[in-house]
């Protein structure tokens, strides 16, 4: 097999990739100026798009890859995940197809559609985490963060595998380049914002600043921590003063999970965490302690 045809294979591979995703790739005008994208959620006009994007509550519109546009209501927001949720008026609509696989390495297709036109942009993906602290200081993960460009008006739009399946939801708003929030991420969020009508949030009661651990401490937790979350104040009627917390402790672990900062934390804090009871490692007057505390639902 020659190389012309190996690389005509693998480009007819991706623009029939692009092509399918087009499909469930809408444009959302909901600001002044361009359009931005967003992805068909069902079939019933549900529509995921970047929070962001969305600088009005009223009049907005969805433009549907036929060209015709749609009239849409906002059905819920989490600016903390910068993920929002729209229905459509109207049928005829192609739910997006996600894929929960990717993998560094892989070829992706950044796809927006900000107006009429698809657009597109090749790049790889570079890394992926679990867990990223957002602008709001929530934990928002899993996410892929690739080496694509995504051209002005993509957030909102996906981040597509090579099968043409959405691997995450393109958003600028953590950073520059192909971040992306991927589909546990996406089926979170939606599912909250269409079941109760918002984001669920993990919510421990503590204020907290990160302090170094001396060397006694440090030994006494496992040798190889060198910071913890010093406990700074408990809200009164909070899952820490209930745990026994005091102004004073030092958090270093949830659950064995070593805890350095509050990024660790909100890491640990995960929405499907509310309601279990977790152990608690901290350190009292030089005393290591383990507290059980059951997660609350911040409000």
């Amino acid at each position: 097999m020659s190389g012309e045809s190996v690389f005509q294979q693998v480009s007819d591979g991706l623009a029939d990739a692009v092509e399918a995703a087009g499909r469930s790739i809408v444009a959302v005008d909901g600001r002044r100026r361009m359009p931005a994208s967003g992805f068909v959620w069902s079939a019933d006009g549900v529509i995921v798009t970047a929070d962001h994007v969305l600088e009005r509550d009223d009049d907005v519109t969805v433009g549907l890859p036929d060209g015709t546009w749609r009239n849409a209501s906002i059905l819920g927001r989490d600016p903390g995940s910068d993920i929002a949720v729209l229905r459509a008026d109207g049928e005829g609509f192609a739910p997006a197809a996600l894929d929960d696989d990717a993998r560094v390495g892989m070829l992706v297709v950044a796809v927006g559609r900000p107006g009429r036109d698809l657009g597109a942009s090749l790049g790889i993906v570079s890394a992926l985490g679990d867990a990223s602290a957002s602008h709001r200081g929530s934990a928002v993960g899993p996410w892929v963060r690739s080496d694509v460009e995504p051209l002005p008006g993509f957030s909102g739009g996906g981040l597509v595998s090579p099968a043409g399946r959405l691997v995450g939801m393109l958003t600028s708003h953590f950073g520059p380049g192909g971040f992306a929030l991927r589909p546990p991420t996406l089926r979170r969020v939606v599912g909250d914002i269409l079941s109760i009508g918002r984001v669920r949030r993990a919510f421990l009661g503590i204020t907290s600043q990160p302090v170094q651990l001396p060397d006694s401490v440090r030994a006494a937790v496992g040798g190889t921590r060198e910071s913890g979350l010093l406990v700074m104040g408990v809200q009164s009627d909070g899952p820490a003063a209930s745990a026994g917390l005091m102004v004073g402790d030092i958090l270093v672990a949830l659950d064995d999970q070593p805890i350095a900062d509050t990024r660790d934390l909100r890491a640990l804090l995960r929405a499907e965490s509310v309601g279990q009871t977790r152990v608690a490692t901290i350190v009292r007057g030089g005393v290591v302690v383990r507290v059980s505390v059951t997660i609350g639902e911040a409000t």
